[in-house]
């Protein structure tokens, strides 16, 4: 978008050089890492999704499935619903098993 700066009544000076104005920058990404640890071992899955994203999300795109974990961020558990609004270590427990 081009933008005139300066009055329309002074019409005594030469006019200035209109300047481009940024749009609003969208949201940036936030990066969440997750661990999946099951019988000793540990995946760790790098992702980067939009602030707003929940944490039931996050499981499922690291291949997870939230229904049948438990996650915590330090040691602490969280719901599935909170919100994702800063870079975070989510730790995912599995909670059954199939058999």
């Amino acid at each position: 978008m081009r933008m005139h700066r300066g009055s329309s009544k002074d019409g005594r000076r030469e006019p200035r050089p209109s300047e481009t104005l940024p749009l609003s920058a969208s949201p940036g990404l936030i990066d969440v890492q997750v661990e999946v640890t099951r019988a000793g071992s540990v995946r760790r899955h790098a992702l980067a999704v939009a602030p707003g994203t929940l944490v039931r999300e996050a499981v499922r795109q690291a291949g997870g499935s939230p229904e049948g974990c438990a996650v915590m961020i330090d040691e602490v558990p969280v719901p599935l619903d909170l919100v994702l609004d800063r870079p975070v270590r989510l730790v995912v427990v599995p909670t059954f098993s199939g058999g």
